[in-house]
């Protein structure tokens, strides 16, 4: 899960497998498989750095 926080300056922890797409309008909108909606103040680009170092350490966690 990455932590990431609402426009409001709640933190929330999201599961990113079950993102479906983004959008920078100009907050970013995250679209999970589900419909639901969440609004972030993150950009596009450092949501998907936090899901690329998430996924960094699942594999270095679990070496085959």
């Amino acid at each position: 899960m990455i932590r990431l926080t609402r426009l409001g300056g709640q933190a929330l922890y999201l599961n990113s497998d079950l993102i479906e797409f983004m959008e920078a309008t100009p907050d970013t909108i995250i679209v999970m498989t589900s419909g639901k909606r969440v609004i972030v103040i993150e950009q596009p680009s450092e949501v998907v750095k936090r899901i690329v170092e998430y996924r960094r350490r699942i594999v270095a966690e679990n070496p085959s």
